[in-house]
């Protein structure tokens, strides 16, 4: 099992599925990655070999990614928080931010803005 970021991952997981894994890295930053390293699209985990991995681990290193970019979006929040913006409050009041409707859509939102209503 391959051990990419602390994470390990089944030899027969696609390393497309196992970068965007991480929280951060979505289909557009995981093929840039990919294409960096020369990674086939269609290859596994098992079919790279430790250097490869080794490589990954450290590009991943240097990236944005899980609890850093978890802290920054709540950061953007807070600052829509403090600047009394229109979204700031809607993110506050647990209702949708980006213009959906609200007779049917509030419970989905208000479930969605639960962790950011804290505080």
């Amino acid at each position: 099992m391959p051990l990419l970021w602390n994470n390990n991952f089944p030899d027969i997981q696609l390393v497309k599925k196992a970068l965007e894994s991480f929280y951060g890295i979505g289909p557009v930053v995981c093929r840039t990655i990919m294409a960096r390293h020369f990674i086939n699209p269609g290859a596994t985990m098992g079919s790279l070999g430790a250097p490869k991995v080794l490589e990954l681990t450290t590009t991943l290193m240097g990236m944005k990614i899980e609890n850093d970019k978890r802290g920054e979006v709540r950061d953007n929040i807070k600052r829509l928080r403090d600047i009394s913006s229109y979204r700031g409050r809607r993110h506050a009041m647990g209702l949708p931010v980006r213009g959906q409707n609200t007779k049917s859509q509030i419970q989905t939102a208000r479930r969605l803005n639960k962790i950011n209503r804290a505080g």
